[in-house]
């Protein structure tokens, strides 16, 4: 049994040679990194909640040297600070044709689809996620996704999901519990 297995859920050895393989993570935002939910104040503000924990996967990726992206239809400013704060590189915010930035992004760094995984959780999201080698969905995705998906988080989006797949990754490639930083 893995460890990955011990601390979440059962993951068969598919899964772990196909998270061996990654060398840059997509995320999606709302409803990965958050629940979904925006929260619009009396003034115009835009309020966004981030688990910690996400925070500190996304950091242990970096240090591990794998990549880290998003890649979001909306425009924000919380966003691009979150990911700015988590030392995320690689930041697509507006983005109605999610795959033309995938395929910018996937030019760029020269990777192969086996090379990368995409996190999310509604149908904007398939696009890009049937060219990855690794299309991972969050726990409370929508339902066709669930089922296109190659893994499916434990954990819904907003509470650990992106931190799941960190450690899948980190622990698939060797890596898990070698960061010792704080997630920002």
């Amino acid at each position: 049994m893995s460890l990955f297995s011990q601390l979440y859920q059962p993951v068969s050895a598919d899964i772990l040679t196909k998270a061996s393989a990654i060398k840059l993570l997509i995320c999606d935002v709302d409803g990965v990194f958050s629940d979904g939910r925006i929260y619009l104040g009396n003034n115009g503000e835009e309020l966004k909640a981030f688990h910690t924990r996400d925070g500190y996967g996304i950091k242990a990726l970096r240090q591990a040297g794998i990549e880290v992206a998003v890649i979001t239809g909306r425009n924000s400013i919380i966003v691009q600070q979150r990911m700015t704060s988590l030392t995320v590189p690689y930041i697509y915010q507006g983005q109605e044709n999610k795959l033309a930035a995938f395929t910018q992004l996937q030019q760029q760094l020269q990777l192969i689809p086996t090379q990368i995984a995409y996190i999310g959780d509604d149908l904007a999201d398939w696009m890009v996620m049937q060219h990855c080698g690794l299309a991972v969905s969050v726990k409370d995705a929508h339902p066709y996704l669930v089922q296109q998906s190659h893994f499916v988080t434990s954990l819904n989006g907003g509470y650990g999901a992106v931190r799941e797949l960190c450690d899948l990754l980190l622990i698939s490639q060797h890596k898990f519990g070698l960061f010792d930083g704080s997630s920002a």
